[in-house]
């Protein structure tokens, strides 16, 4: 866990909007808590007393007096009402797959907190806490990746946490599992009685898409800032043109992120300015590298407009409006704008991997890199003649970037009719996103493979005499440097998978410091 994190102010559900930034601080270990606001205590009280009215006065409510899906006109025997939301939880509890790890488990808490703490959910004020009791203790329900279509919301994962605020299933307890019961009160919590709707309220939302989507977005901008600065070190590297990134050129075409891109490539390459180059233009994989990074930096102010907005709904059904004192049924548990950015993200994530997958080809290559040795090898004599570089690892670059570019078929497009063709279109926005997460793995390790092979390239044409110390930037300087105190300067061939899997997890923290952002704002 984060301990930088830690010491944040806890997070205030209730009266804030959360943003995707606190979202991954609360992944992270970030505390949380309710607002002691009374407007809203009266607000959440007022909906669970209401919705407690109805119910025992016999209004049909669905979910509540009502089987659920295709089953809705089924009413409910007065005395089994009481039984009916541990029922929900608990044939629902057929996940698959691995399970979401430590912070993914800790964002899906916090939206699902935050969606139905709105007050148009109609749970009880104890069901809130409890939620806080899970994030801040760290009692992490063991949550199953596969199993959700995205409509009727993510039922089968969010089951889990139904369950557990129950004291059933399996829990992350202070790195240790256990079953929930037992974890609730060794932190000294008795589990809760759900009533009515409460059970529903939980499952019947968007909470596991938009949690991958946050932590998706939160990485996504951060790789935009390593490809970037991977393509100023190949054009240092190879030799390349300065004269490419021009702010007059992207003036003439002027996407906002495009042209932050640009812009912090020039900031790269100051120290490196008008010196002599090989080609009066260089490959696309060079001269156009603003033109493939700024679609996801311009992608992002419109994947956060629409995940944050997901993050801060009520996206259960039927929703409370109690000051007209009506039940809303609708369908804002349907995933459509979550499935959408990440199936579009999914495409331009997978064209970073294509870039630094092609920008590596030209560095490691003697018929492109201008004079550098095969394979960048700093061996020298006779070693020469047996030492292989990176010639492996842009095989390696190569696979990942094929595997990333396979999975972008968009997942929203495989909608399928289940549920007695109740649920008869469904959103599939949590396979997106876990498609899009794994897009970005993929395309992560080809970037800690690129700052590798990059920073042997320059230390190569340092080493050479052809550069100096003065001709690198500070901002070039810095990420050779936290790249090579993980893995030293390539002389004789060695396993280099420790190192790979290190720097990834790096990037993926943002251990990386860079001083551009390239969001465009608004």
């Amino acid at each position: 866990m984060n301990q930088q994190t830690n010491k944040l102010t806890p997070f205030k559900v209730g009266t804030n909007l959360i943003t995707i930034e606190e979202i991954n601080h609360i992944a992270e270990g970030q505390t949380v808590t309710l607002t002691d606001d009374s407007t809203w205590k009266k607000i959440i009280e007022k909906g669970a007393t209401f919705l407690m009215k109805n119910w025992k006065e016999g209004a049909k409510i669905y979910g509540v007096s009502t089987g659920y899906g295709e089953s809705a006109d089924r009413e409910v025997a007065a005395d089994l009402i009481h039984l009916l939301p541990m029922n929900l939880t608990r044939f629902h509890g057929v996940g698959f797959g691995a399970h979401f790890d430590p912070a993914t488990t800790r964002a899906i808490l916090i939206t699902r907190l935050v969606s139905i703490a709105i007050g148009a959910s109609g749970v009880r004020e104890e069901l809130l806490r409890m939620l806080v009791d899970l994030i801040n203790h760290d009692i992490l329900p063991l949550i199953p990746e596969e199993g959700s279509v995205g409509a009727s919301g993510d039922l089968t994962p969010l089951s889990y946490i139904a369950a557990v605020v129950s004291g059933e299933r399996d829990v992350l307890c202070d790195g240790v599992q256990m079953p929930a019961a037992e974890a609730l009160a060794k932190k000294g919590f008795t589990p809760l009685q759900l009533i009515p709707k409460e059970a529903l309220a939980i499952m019947n939302g968007t909470s596991v898409m938009t949690a991958v989507a946050a932590i998706v977005f939160k990485r996504a901008k951060t790789l935009a800032q390593i490809a970037t600065r991977i393509t100023s070190m190949a054009v240092v590297g190879a030799k390349g043109n300065a004269a490419h990134y021009d702010d007059r050129i992207f003036a003439l075409k002027p996407h906002p992120g495009q042209r932050l891109v640009a812009k912090s490539i020039r900031e790269d390459l100051k120290e490196y300015g008008d010196r002599e180059h090989v080609r009066l233009q260089d490959r696309y994989s060079l001269r156009c590298a603003p033109h493939v990074i700024g679609v996801l930096a311009d992608t992002l102010p419109w994947s956060r407009q629409n995940i944050e907005i997901e993050a801060n709904s009520a996206n259960d059904n039927p929703l409370l409006d109690v000051a007209s004192e009506d039940f809303l049924h609708g369908g804002n548990f349907y995933g459509g704008h979550i499935a959408g950015v990440m199936d579009a993200l999914k495409p331009i994530i997978a064209n970073l991997a294509g870039l630094i997958d092609r920008q590596v080809a030209l560095l490691v290559d003697p018929k492109t890199n201008h004079g550098l040795p095969a394979n960048l090898t700093g061996a020298t004599g006779d070693y020469i003649t047996i030492s292989h570089g990176f010639k492996a690892l842009q095989i390696s670059i190569s696979a990942m970037t094929a595997e990333a570019m396979k999975l972008t078929m968009p997942a929203s497009v495989f909608s399928r009719s289940t549920e007695c063709h109740n649920q008869d279109i469904v959103s599939m926005g949590t396979i997106a996103a876990r498609d899009a997460n794994r897009v970005l793995e993929l395309t992560e390790q080809c970037a800690a493979a690129g700052l590798m092979i990059m920073t042997q390239a320059v230390e190569l044409r340092i080493k050479s005499g052809e550069l100096t110390d003065a001709h690198i930037s500070p901002r070039i300087k810095q990420t050779m440097d936290t790249t090579r105190e993980i893995t030293p300067y390539l002389v004789e061939d060695r396993v280099l998978e420790g190192e790979l899997r290190t720097l990834t997890k790096m990037i993926q923290a943002g251990d990386f410091k860079f001083d551009s952002d390239l969001e465009p704002k608004s």
